[in-house]
């Protein structure tokens, strides 16, 4: 199911977004889209990654990534 959205950009955002979703042959609606969608995820895995690490032991961390886990 899709949703309509009314937005509301300012006119040099708007032209460089057309110009950019031109460039990949897409509209501007997928080009926004596509946009919103990978802020989407990028934040979600943020707050992933945040939630997983919150117990993390950093120094064994260090130690794994330099070779040395032990």
């Amino acid at each position: 199911m899709k949703a309509r959205v009314s937005l509301n950009l300012p006119r040099s955002l708007k032209k460089a977004a057309e110009e950019f979703a031109a460039r990949d042959g897409v509209s501007v609606n997928q080009f926004i889209a596509l946009a919103l969608a990978e802020k989407v995820g990028a934040m979600g895995a943020a707050e992933f990654f945040a939630e997983r690490g919150k117990d993390a032991d950093v120094e064994w961390g260090i130690r794994f990534l330099e070779g040395r886990p032990e």
